[in-house]
């Protein structure tokens, strides 16, 4: 994350020197006092430059800030100055609109923060003449990314590479899997669930849909050998990474699984989830807060583009358009898919989680040397140790059924399992030695005579569908070189060629290369379907790890707080010395009432830097909130919130005398009988309410920015 740069003074003046001239003077003279005419306000604002940068009220500003100014302030820097509503999105879930928007009044009010307009937008920004009292408070991000030692405990993911490929060999055995109308059938569902308990198994198979490892034929689902063996070249991580991006993708369109695999936005959100999974560390925990707050970060960072359908990118924050609201205000794709992503990492088995936090799951070693990665506890069936790597169990899946995938997974071969083998290309050979290698040759002689009987009576009669490549006795040499010598599935006779790819153009692009010039190609009787020359599932780490905008190599040590925590000295003491300086001196001073209230209330809101601001000064006093009986009060500010369009809190109790609380833009004032009815359009989504006035036990307005919005 890159350092946050103070703008200039002069971008701070210029936006104040465009506010509204009331607004403007009103905060002159709630510096300065009464100002002398004629007025200047270049020269006002100068002064107002030299009265904040002296040392003395710079140490009064610094005394005033607490925790929750550190956060505003610091995430105002981490979000590059956002606009109000992504900080709004940001701390969804620590802080109600009404409490990150009175805060934000406040940072204003006391000239910590101000707003510009950047191409339409307005944007929050920090003071750069306290750069001295801010900068080192923006420095430790730690308090906006909290997040806690992880406690080790035994368990690993519930989705690793065995189930995985547990599930490729599960899915041969359901010919059936599809209804006629749509949808899983429900004996595959059940038969699903006893053998995979802990997985959703129609989300999953979605998910590899979206992959394009499965697809649907007819009422069956077939697996993509091609695609499968360049999912299998990748790491364990990188796997679970492109399955978390296929989940996410399944979760969001609406079912039935979209048969079109849109590869470019697989692999964009496979990469955003692989940057976001390297700024987690493996020895810590987290809440969903956080975590949801990496991930708008690194969204706002640039490095890794997330696209999505327009109806996921139009999504704006609910409820009605605020005063100064933006385009800019909607959340981004990722903030928009974020649950859909969390519950994906969990389902791929990348994150787990512990009560309400949440870790990474450290990935099984897979190097287990010379020794056995599986155990034959019978003659015809084994058990994967986790050491064993996904292309071996993959291997294996192949040609055997799946037992169980509980406390162990455990494969079994059957007739129909080696035979499904066979009509793969494998071999007796080749299934015999591969579980030599892998049990430490502890295959027993049953077995091995048993398989041979298999396949000696599997050739004596077979059945082929595809491309065949015919060559005469001279031109059999092809064969054996390259490029043609790669597209060969099976010798069927000599000559006889079954190709393994589906595309007539590629076998004619090969013999083209090959020198061919003349080949027979005579009408294609049976569909045929594109295959795929480039893996779709490119390495993750082949790439620069960060790219630009800020991102370093060691950028995740800047999201989590210094051995030591926050270095900023918060002393609640020493700001209430001085809250308690300035009362002693208002109480020396002959006012009314409402000019002593509202001066008072400007000391507790830390507005008050210097006696001089009491002395002299202009108090407008506003009446912002009305209580109980007060009808007079609360109609009066009704009005004057319906006439602008301001945004007000009201509360009351319902008949069960449960206290309801509620923020919104008041609509219109109407009258029922003897009652007059306040109309009120929530903040959050929901019903318009309609509402007695004298049932309301408080009516407050929410104040404007100084700013205007």
């Amino acid at each position: 994350m890159k350092d946050f740069q103070f703008r200039s003074p002069d971008t701070w003046k210029s936006a104040l020197l465009t506010l509204p001239d009331s607004a403007y003077f009103e905060l002159m003279r709630s510096v300065f006092g009464n100002i002398k005419t004629p007025f200047n306000k270049q020269r006002l604002v100068e002064d107002l430059e030299g009265f904040f940068s002296r040392k003395e009220i710079q140490e009064i500003i610094a005394a005033y800030l607490d925790e929750t100014d550190a956060r505003i302030i610091t995430a105002v820097a981490a979000l590059d100055e956002p606009a109000p509503g992504e900080l709004e999105t940001f701390f969804a879930g620590e802080l109600s609109f009404a409490e990150l928007h009175s805060i934000l009044l406040n940072l204003e009010e006391r000239l910590i923060l101000y707003r510009f307009q950047d191409r339409g937008v307005s944007r929050l920004a920090l003071n750069p003449l306290l750069e001295p009292v801010l900068g080192p408070l923006i420095a430790d991000k730690g308090s906006l990314f909290p997040s806690e030692t992880r406690v080790q405990e035994g368990g690993g993911a519930l989705l690793d590479d065995r189930v995985l490929a547990a599930l490729f060999a599960f899915i041969p055995e359901e010919p059936d899997f599809f209804k006629a109308e749509g949808g899983v059938r429900k004996k595959v569902l059940d038969d699903g669930k006893l053998l995979f308990p802990a997985l959703d198994l129609e989300t999953l198979i979605g998910g590899l849909q979206n992959l394009g490892l499965l697809s649907q034929k007819g009422e069956g689902l077939a697996i993509d050998e091609l695609r499968l063996r360049h999912f299998g070249s990748l790491s364990s991580r990188e796997r679970r990474e492109y399955l978390a991006a296929g989940l996410c993708f399944d979760k969001n369109p609406p079912k039935p699984f979209p048969g079109m695999f849109n590869r470019s936005r697989i692999q964009a959100l496979t990469r955003f989830i692989h940057t976001y999974l390297d700024i987690l560390k493996p020895d810590r925990q987290y809440p969903k807060t956080t975590l949801k707050r990496i991930a708008d970060i690194l969204e706002r960072s640039g490095i890794e583009q997330v696209a999505w359908d327009a109806e996921i990118s139009s999504l704006k924050r609910p409820g009605p358009e605020l005063p100064g609201s933006t385009l800019q205000e909607k959340p981004g794709v990722v903030s928009a898919l974020f649950d859909s992503i969390l519950s994906a990492l969990k389902s791929s088995g990348l994150l787990g989680m512990a009560g309400e936090w949440y870790f990474l799951y450290p990935l099984e070693t897979q190097d287990a040397g010379s020794k056995p990665v599986i155990a034959m506890d019978t003659a015809f069936s084994c058990i994967l140790y986790p050491e064993i790597g996904f292309t071996d169990a993959l291997a294996l899946a192949s040609f055997c059924v799946v037992r169980e995938t509980g406390t162990a997974v455990r494969f079994e071969l059957t007739r129909e399992s080696v035979v499904r083998g066979f009509d793969r290309n494998l071999d007796s050979q080749t299934m015999l030695s591969l579980l030599d290698r892998l049990s430490g040759n502890q295959v027993e002689q049953n077995l091995r005579w048993t398989v041979k009987d298999w396949e000696s009576r599997y050739s004596g009669v077979s059945l082929f569908q595809g491309l065949v490549l015919s060559l005469s006795e001279d031109r059999r040499y092809l064969a054996e070189a390259e490029p043609v010598a790669s597209l060969i599935f099976r010798t069927l006779n000599p000559g006889v060629y079954l190709l393994s790819v589906s595309d007539k153009a590629d076998a004619v692009q090969a013999l083209h290369k090959a020198g061919i010039d003349i080949i027979a190609q005579p009408p294609q009787i049976t569909e045929s379907f594109p295959g795929e020359r480039h893996s779709p599932y490119p390495s993750l780490e082949a790439g620069p790890r960060f790219r630009g905008n800020g991102f370093y190599d060691n950028s995740p040590e800047l999201l989590f707080p210094k051995s030591g925590g926050n270095s900023f000295p918060f002393t609640n003491e020493k700001s209430e010395s001085y809250k308690g300086r300035f009362r002693s001196a208002l109480e020396s001073i002959s006012l009314s009432k409402p000019e002593r209230d509202e001066l008072t209330a400007r000391i507790e809101r830390r507005l008050i830097l210097n006696e001089s601001q009491l002395v002299g000064v202009s108090v407008r006093y506003e009446k912002l909130e009305a209580r109980g009986l007060d009808y007079v009060g609360k109609t009066s500010i009704a009005k004057q919130a319906i006439a602008s369009k301001l945004l007000i809190e009201i509360m009351w109790s319902d008949q069960n005398g449960e206290l309801n609380r509620v923020i919104g833009i008041p609509e219109a004032l109407e009258k029922s009988g003897g009652d007059t009815i306040l109309v009120l359009k929530p903040v959050s989504p929901g019903e318009t309410i309609r509402l007695p006035l004298g049932k309301i036990s408080l009516l407050r307005r929410i104040k404007q920015s100084i700013f205007g919005e």
